[in-house]
């Protein structure tokens, strides 16, 4: 990360501290009430999850977090068992590996609520840049290393735009090149101009527009 764009970013945030500690107080107190208010809901997923494939209700990968330290995100399990060791890391259009229940989580994005308890634990935010694999960040240009100054989030405009990606990318002959080559470019782009404006009211907004986008 030390390099010369992601060092000016640095320094723009840096003048920035108010409005960063502010963002971290409403994502504790937002994500205890989402968590208190959603619970019985989640129970009943969970039951859903168990009842329907052979597996944990949790599938826990590891991600790029802030100053690309990894860590662990939560993710109510969407695939088979073991799906990452017999496939891509991306998931393409009408992936096999995906179960019953978890197509109808990943159409309402209900596989994303868990990661509450990475808010909670302080290695997500609700609004932020998606966290990425390992992988993929080995791929980043020099510039897009400074969205790892923040915390990764849930949502993010970059996840707005590009809610429907696993489609664009299930006619590739080679998905993971055309993410990285393709998507991944226009997805940067948004992230550092979402840490130019970063503020709880613009994070409220993009959290409006996520549920408006989902019920689209």
């Amino acid at each position: 990360m030390q390099n010369p764009e992601t060092l000016a970013w640095a320094e723009k945030l840096g003048r920035r501290r108010v409005s960063l500690s502010a963002k971290r107080v409403f994502d504790i107190f937002a994500s205890l009430v989402i968590l208190i208010v959603t619970s019985p809901f989640f129970l009943l997923l969970a039951l859903a999850i168990k009842l329907d494939s052979r597996g944990p209700v949790f599938y826990r990968q590891v991600r790029v977090g802030r100053y690309d330290r990894d860590f662990r995100i939560f993710k109510f399990r969407t695939m088979v068992q073991n799906a990452d060791k017999i496939g891509l890391s991306l998931t393409v259009g009408r992936d096999p590996r995906i179960t019953r229940v978890g197509r109808f989580i990943r159409k309402c994005r209900l596989d994303e609520f868990s990661q509450l308890l990475n808010v909670l634990s302080g290695s997500m935010s609700l609004v932020g840049p998606r966290p990425e694999v390992r992988r993929y960040v080995e791929a980043y240009r020099p510039e897009y290393m400074a969205t790892l100054l923040v915390r990764p989030g849930i949502t993010a405009p970059s996840s707005i735009a590009f809610k429907d990606e696993d489609r664009l990318l299930e006619n590739s002959s080679d998905p993971e090149r055309t993410y990285i080559e393709e998507v991944l470019p226009p997805k940067m782009k948004l992230n550092l101009d979402y840490l130019g404006h970063i503020s709880v009211w613009g994070d409220i907004k993009i959290l409006f527009q996520t549920v408006a986008a989902v019920l689209r």
